[in-house]
C-alpha cells in the first residue's frame, strides 16, 4: 500500500511539474526571442555601416571600424565620463540620504505611515513629469526659484543652459526623485531587524552611533548592496530627464573640440543612432554600454557570493 501511495504521489508531482513547464514554456520562448533577437541584431550590425537609408541588405561589414572611431570620438568620451561621474555622485547621495531618512522614520513612534506616503510621491511620478515640473520651477524667465532669488537680491541663473549649473541641476533632480526608492528598500530591511539586538546593545552601554554601526549596518548590508546595484544600473540608463531638461547641452569647448557638458551615454546613443542616422555607430555604443552594465552586475553578484561564503 505504501509503495502504491508513494508512486501515486510521485506521479502527481511529476504531472504538476510537466503542467507548470508546459504553461511557462510559451512565455519563456517569447521573452527569450524578444530579449535575444535585439541583442544579437545590435551586436552583428555594430560591425557594419548599416543605417536607415541603406537598410540591412545593402549594409557591408567593416569589422571594428565603428569601435575604433568611438575611442577617438570626443562626444563619446565626454558622455562616458559624464555617465560615470553622474552615476557615482547620484548613487552615493541617494544611498546616504535614503539610509538617513529610513533610520529616522524607523525611530518614529507616530506618523510613520504618513511620512512613508509623502516620501514616496516623487518616485511615483513619471520621469518626464518630474523633468517638466522642475523645468517650470527653474525657468530663467518665470521660474519660482529665480523669482525668489531675485526678491532676495541674489543673482539668478539659467539653470539648464549654464555650463556651471546644468550637470549639477540634473543630478539634484534625479537624486530628489530616486531617494524614496532607496528609503523604501532600506526601511523594509530595517523593519526586519530584531528589537532584541538593540536592547542587548543598549544594555552593554552602546550609544546611538554604536548601535547603528554594530547592529543596524550588519543586518541591512545585503539590502544596501542590492540597492546600490539597482540604482547604479538605473542611473546608467538615465535618458528622459537629460533629454527634456538640457538635450545634453550646453556645449563647451574642451581640448580643441566642442562637447556637450551634460550628455550621458543613453542620450548620446540616441542622438548618434536616430538624429544623425548613424545606426551602426549607435549600435557599437550600445554594445559597449551593455557590456559595462553586465560587468557591474557580475562584480556585484560575485561580491555578494563571497560575502555569503564568509558568513
Amino acid at each position: 500500500m505504501k509503495r502504491n501511495e508513494i508512486r501515486k504521489l510521485n506521479s502527481a508531482q511529476a504531472a504538476t511539474t510537466r503542467f507548470g513547464i508546459g504553461m511557462l514554456t510559451p512565455t519563456m520562448i517569447v521573452l527569450l526571442v524578444m530579449t535575444a533577437y535585439p541583442l544579437i541584431f545590435t551586436f552583428i550590425y555594430s560591425f557594419t555601416d548599416y543605417n536607415y537609408l541603406k537598410g540591412t541588405e545593402e549594409a557591408s561589414f567593416i569589422l571594428f571600424d565603428n569601435y575604433t572611431k568611438l575611442i577617438n570620438n570626443g562626444y563619446f568620451q565626454q558622455a562616458v565620463w559624464n555617465t560615470i561621474k553622474f552615476t557615482i555622485l547620484a548613487v552615493i547621495l541617494e544611498m546616504g540620504l535614503g539610509l538617513l531618512i529610513a533610520v529616522f522614520i524607523n525611530t518614529l513612534r507616530r506618523g510613520q505611515k504618513i511620512m512613508r506616503t509623502l516620501l514616496l510621491l516623487p518616485y511615483l511620478l513619471p520621469a518626464v513629469t518630474v523633468a517638466l515640473s522642475w523645468r517650470m520651477m527653474l525657468s530663467s524667465n518665470y521660474g519660482i526659484v529665480n523669482q525668489f532669488l531675485n526678491a532676495l537680491g541674489l543673482p539668478v541663473y539659467n539653470w539648464f543652459m549654464d555650463t556651471k549649473t546644468a550637470f549639477g541641476t540634473i543630478l539634484v533632480i534625479d537624486v530628489w526623485q530616486n531617494v524614496p526608492f532607496v528609503f523604501l528598500l532600506l526601511y523594509a530591511s530595517l523593519q526586519s531587524v530584531s528589537e532584541n539586538q538593540y536592547e542587548a546593545a543598549r544594555i552593554d552601554g552602546a550609544g546611538f552611533l554604536q548601535q547603528f554601526w554594530y547592529v543596524t549596518l550588519p543586518n541591512i548590508k545585503g539590502s544596501l548592496a542590492l540597492c546600490a546595484l539597482l540604482r547604479t544600473i538605473d542611473t546608467f540608463r538615465l535618458f528622459e530627464k537629460v533629454n527634456v531638461l538640457t538635450g545634453g547641452g550646453p556645449s563647451i569647448r574642451f581640448m580643441g573640440s566642442v562637447i556637450k557638458s551634460s550628455s550621458l551615454l543613453p542620450l548620446t546613443i540616441y542622438n548618434k543612432s536616430i538624429s544623425s542616422n548613424q545606426l551602426a555607430k549607435g549600435q557599437a555604443m550600445s554594445v559597449v554600454f551593455f557590456l559595462v552594465i553586465a560587468l557591474i552586475s557580475l562584480i556585484q553578484v560575485t561580491l555578494n557570493k563571497r560575502k555569503e561564503v564568509e558568513l
